[in-house]
């Protein structure tokens, strides 16, 4: 009996009791908090995120995507256990941030070019701040200080290169997908073999000619894909924005914060910088902030905005939890990666402040 009333299905079901009960005794704050997530997805988030959502819609009915899959297979695969496609998704997933990587990775395992252990690894490594925020909102406009971009950017996306190379482990029995060997090996009887660069060319034609949607009709699909992505990913800025001010007030921020400054002060970080760290667990943007204003020491501050941005905050792994329901890859592998990447982040923000840092 008491297993079952552990249940996880049952926590969460008292916790959204809970935050019910406190939005009833700060109605206030509760609408307040929701205009303000709404205000940060229309001002932020919709204008940054919609138009790569568009691209990479359009991107993959040109066939694209295939193209890159066939040029980039033979670097993918030997580094990171993944078919060449992957290589589209780092490279978007990079430029763009998060939640990128995970729609373009649900979208190849829908069309079957990756199977789900690959999913899994490429999705672990393909979260990631895209570089407008990293250098304009948290280097300029939360430390004041462009000159912390390069580390930042060392310390965030050479994490997420080691948790790549890490996670080619990551379920090492699982067959590989062949889904671009295919034609190669067909080819191969001949004596005659066409270049990669042919091969690719070849790959996205016949993904373009198998899609068939005309250019009006791809762009409509793209569009209102797009926007109800966009729906789902502003839904859950506005919960979270208000699960925190919630939480805040209930008094429950502060009682982690004080947890988390006593270990702080055990391991010789700046007690003040607790408050970022619990605020960047469940909001990057929140943690990123409170990391750039707490005014402890500038290395410390830069490590713990990195720990953040890594980490994503659990506003976006709901985003990513969101995308891949739809999927059989699982959130486990995921949220594992998120904590090794975060704390690679830290420790290379404290290796590399000699060389990179201000």
């Amino acid at each position: 009996m008491l297993r079952s009333f552990v249940h996880p299905l049952s926590i969460t079901a008292l916790g959204a009791i809970f935050i019910v009960l406190l939005m009833t005794v700060y109605p206030t704050e509760a609408l307040h908090s929701s205009l303000r997530g709404l205000s940060i997805w229309w001002q932020v988030l919709f204008p940054a995120l919609f138009p790569f959502f568009v691209i990479s819609e359009l991107l993959l009915g040109f066939g694209i995507v295939h193209f890159f899959g066939r040029l980039l297979d033979p670097f993918m695969r030997p580094l990171f256990r993944l078919p060449g496609t992957g290589g589209f998704v780092v490279a978007m997933g990079y430029i763009s941030g998060y939640p990128v990587g995970a729609k373009l990775t649900a979208q190849l395992w829908e069309q079957r070019l990756i199977n789900r252990a690959e999913g899994e690894r490429l999705v672990a490594f393909t979260t990631t701040s895209d570089p407008i925020f990293l250098i304009g909102a948290v280097s300029v406009g939360f430390f004041h200080n462009v000159a912390l971009a390069p580390i930042l950017a060392a310390a965030h996306y050479g994490g997420g290169l080691l948790i790549g190379f890490l996670m080619r482990f990551h379920d090492r029995h699982a067959p590989s997908s062949a889904g671009e060997n295919r034609i190669t090996k067909s080819e191969g009887r001949h004596k005659y073999r066409p270049s990669r660069m042919a091969e690719a060319l070849r790959a996205m034609h016949q993904a373009r000619l198998l899609d068939g949607r005309g250019l009006g009709a791809l762009l409509q699909d793209s569009v209102r894909s797009a926007l109800k992505l966009m729906i789902v990913v502003g839904g859950l800025v506005v919960f979270f924005s208000v699960v925190m001010e919630m939480l805040s007030h209930a008094g429950i921020v502060e009682a982690l914060a004080e947890v988390l400054r006593f270990l702080f002060q055990i391991i010789g970080l700046p007690k003040q910088l607790a408050d970022a760290s619990i605020f960047g667990v469940f909001e990057v943007t929140l943690g990123a902030r409170a990391a750039g204003t707490a005014g402890t020491g500038l290395m410390h501050q830069t490590a713990i905005a990195a720990w953040v941005l890594s980490w994503g905050g659990l506003s976006v792994h709901a985003q990513i939890a969101s995308l891949l329901s739809r999927t059989d890859l699982r959130y486990r592998p995921f949220v594992l990666a998120r904590l090794t990447h975060s704390f690679f982040a830290m420790a290379l923000v404290y290796l590399l402040w000699g060389w990179l840092g201000p």
